[in-house]
Formats: C-alpha cells, sequence, structure tokens
C-alpha cells in the first residue's frame, strides 16, 4: 500500500508544480496592475523623484511585467522570495516566523471542527424522524450563515468580555515569554518544560481556533447525516441488522466507514478555506501569524511579502488536500484498486 500511496503523492505534486506556477503568475501580475507605488510609499516625504527612481531601478519596477517575473520566479528557486519594502527585512524570515502561528492556528481549528462535526452528523442522523430533528437542523443551519470574523467577534463579546472566562489577543500573557526553539510556541514549550506556558497558550488559542472551527462544523454535520442516510438502506447494513448486530454498531461500525467517504472530501476542501480564513482572525485577535503579516503587508503595499504569503498559502491549501486523498485512500480500499 505504502507503493500506492507514494505513486499518488508524486501524481498531485506533478499537478501542483503547474497549478503553483499559474498562481504565482496570477499573483504578480494582478499586484502590478495595482495603482498605488510601493516605492514612494516607502520613501521618506523629503525624497526626490531622483531619489524614487534610483530605487525603483535598483528593485527592478521598471522593467516588463514577465521580465520582473522571470526575475522573481528564479529568485524563489533559489530560495530567495525577496526583502519586504516596509520591514526591511527577507521575506522568507518574515513568513518563516510567522507560518508556525497561523499552522497551530489552523491545525487546532481543524480538529474542533472535526471533533464537534463528526458527532454532531451523528446524532443529527439519530435524531431523524423525530421533532427535536427540525430545531437541531434550523441551529446548524443558523451556524452555517454566521460567517468566521461574526463567530470570533461573538465569542469574544460572550468568552472574553461578558463572562471573562478566556483571553483574546495574542497567544501569551505580556508578561510570558518562551525561548523560541522550532517556532511553534506549544512544542516550545513542552521542550522547555514550561507547562504554565502550555496552558496558557492553549487558553490563548480556544477562542480564534472555535471561529475558525464553527465555520465548518455545520457543514460536515449535514453532509455526514445525508451520507449515513444514503448508506443505512444497503445491503451489507441489512445484513448486519438481521444477524442482530446493535443499532449503534451498525451505524458506527458499518454505515459510518462510507458514510465518511464524501465527507472526508468535504473536509479536505473545507480545511483549504480554514487555513485562507485566519486571516480575519488572526486580526481580530491581534494573533502574529502569516495573516497579520499579510495584513500589515497589503497596509504598506509591500510586494514581496504579499507574493510570498500568497503562496505560501497557495501552497497550503495543495498540501492539506494532498493529505486528505491520501486518508481517503487508506480509508477507501476499492479506490486503491481502481488506481
Amino acid at each position: 500500500m505504502s507503493g500506492e500511496i507514494l505513486g499518488i503523492v508524486l501524481r498531485r505534486i506533478a499537478v501542483a508544480i503547474p497549478l503553483m506556477l499559474l498562481v504565482s503568475i496570477l499573483v504578480f501580475i494582478v499586484l502590478r496592475l495595482i495603482p498605488a507605488d510601493p516605492v514612494a510609499m516607502s520613501m521618506p516625504p523629503n525624497a526626490t523623484n531622483e531619489d524614487i527612481e534610483a530605487l525603483r531601478r535598483e528593485m527592478g519596477l521598471h522593467l516588463p511585467v514577465m521580465h520582473q517575473y522571470a526575475i522573481w520566479l528564479g529568485h524563489i528557486l533559489e530560495g530567495d522570495l525577496g526583502r519586504s519594502i516596509a520591514f526591511g527585512q527577507p521575506v522568507f524570515k518574515l513568513i518563516g516566523q510567522s507560518l508556525p502561528a497561523t499552522i497551530e492556528l489552523a491545525a487546532f481549528g481543524a480538529l474542533f471542527a472535526t471533533a464537534i462535526g463528526l458527532p454532531g452528523g451523528i446524532l443529527l442522523f439519530r435524531l431523524r424522524g423525530r421533532p427535536s430533528e427540525q430545531a437541531v437542523d434550523v441551529g446548524s443551519t443558523l451556524m452555517m450563515s454566521i460567517p468566521e470574523f461574526l463567530w470570533a467577534l461573538f465569542l469574544i463579546l460572550v468568552f472574553g468580555v461578558a463572562f471573562n472566562l478566556l483571553p483574546f489577543a495574542g497567544r501569551l500573557p505580556p508578561d510570558m515569554t518562551i525561548p523560541k526553539v522550532t517556532g511553534f510556541l506549544l512544542l516550545d514549550c513542552l521542550l522547555t518544560g514550561d507547562f504554565t506556558a502550555f496552558l496558557e497558550a492553549i487558553r490563548h488559542m480556544l477562542l480564534p481556533a472555535l471561529a475558525l472551527a464553527l465555520g465548518t462544523v455545520p457543514l460536515i454535520m449535514r453532509l455526514l447525516r445525508s451520507s449515513l442516510l444514503d448508506v443505512i438502506g444497503e445491503d451489507y447494513v441489512t445484513m448486519a441488522r438481521l444477524r442482530g448486530v446493535p443499532e449503534r454498531r451498525v451505524v458506527n461500525r458499518h454505515a459510518l466507514r462510507n458514510a465518511l467517504l464524501p465527507t472526508l472530501s468535504l473536509m479536505g476542501v473545507q480545511f483549504g478555506f480554514l487555513f485562507g480564513g485566519t486571516l480575519l482572525v488572526e486580526v481580530i485577535y491581534s494573533y502574529p501569524g502569516l495573516g497579520n503579516l499579510m495584513v500589515e503587508a497589503v497596509r504598506n503595499t509591500d510586494l514581496p511579502i504579499i507574493q510570498g504569503a500568497a503562496l505560501v498559502f497557495a501552497l497550503a491549501v495543495l498540501t492539506i488536500n494532498l493529505a486528505v486523498d491520501v486518508v481517503y485512500i487508506v480509508v477507501n480500499p476499492k479506490l486503491r484498486r481502481a488506481r
């Protein structure tokens, strides 16, 4: 099976390369169409036109767009994403400092979405035909209509302001610092043995991660319920019931395995969106991740950071979809034989 999975990974990578190339071209060209001049914005007020033109030539912005793109792509292949106009630091370094926080937040959001959505879907299926089914169904529809940033604000008002139960700014309290080992705060807390900081990091991550998850939970619930309704009448389920298998075991061991397949596909797409959704949530919670860096770059028209961050977001979505495809193949032996 490992050889089959390796083949799938290689095929997905082969498809991902031209996709990444297309994304990079679109991002690069669209940013060049913005009327704002990043060079002029980065210069002091007393800069002369000669100074601005000299910096523009130094950055290569006087060249044709496709010539600029070819230079930029060549630097990317060498591991160089350019230098930030606003911060004066390598873009690779800035993204490397911010990305672990976003990965942690997105991972916790996906974990919460899975932990709530899958049991919620099974519950919604078990309530079929009962009066409470309509109430839960309406509740899930209401949840689905609320965007992530509204969930973020609502959670702050309830758990942060009204009841003062959880913090809603940053990753740690202002008076607490952790030596940076890997850049992943939770892992660094464990490596340094600071379990108090570990618990504080979890507390700071609960609200933003939950805000990300709540937008995905109702979709998982409703699709899993629909999938269970589709497979519950299959012959293998009927045979299991005829053998006297308890209903709970029929659902959990027989029906759920096949019902999970379309749900996994949806989760892969939604988790890709969830990673992109960290941008607004990070801003609302003052969470120092890639989304916050992206917003600062947009404010300053910092093209190198915007380009680099856009590529990272695209790569993250492709990686998430690849991981879901691998899980899909592992769960579904028929699909492995078909390939």
